[in-house]
């Protein structure tokens, strides 16, 4: 399901929307009661591994579109367990959410607005792929060799 929000973001989540705002990482080491965080592309997601059992949403920050460190924080993540909503935020570009879904990334907020046409044709494009990540997906390789 993909849901587009009035602020240009997409959602394929069937959830409720989490509305609480994020914070800093470190606000959230600081304090008991946040359940949403935002990540910044120097922080290390690995300091959330342990509360990820009390978050809702993890926010991920691309300043840049060349920038690539959100993809690992997202698969350091998922591959931890997380389930909540992860968010990529920012500098987020129609050819990349294809690739920011393989890594776990199930929610997006570009700046830019997103042709909703060009971004499905771009899910569609490939139905096979070649390695292992986050989402779970069964690569080629396995498939023909088990």
């Amino acid at each position: 399901m993909v849901e587009a929000s009035t602020n240009n973001g997409l959602r394929y989540r069937d959830d409720e929307t989490h509305d609480e705002p994020a914070v800093t990482l470190d606000a959230f080491l600081g304090q008991t009661n946040a359940t949403a965080v935002r990540l910044e592309s120097s922080d290390d997601a690995r300091e959330l591994l342990p509360h990820l059992d009390r978050l809702s949403l993890i926010e991920v920050s691309f300043p840049k579109f060349r920038d690539g460190r959100g993809y690992s924080a997202g698969r350091i993540l998922r591959e931890a367990g997380y389930t909540g909503e992860l968010r990529a935020q920012g500098d987020v570009l129609v050819d990349q959410i294809p690739l920011m879904r393989r890594c776990g990334f199930d929610s997006f907020a570009p700046e830019a607005p997103v042709d909703e046409a060009v971004l499905a044709a771009s899910l569609a494009r490939y139905d096979a792929v070649y390695q292992i990540a986050a989402d779970g997906q069964v690569p080629v390789w396995k498939r023909r060799h088990g």
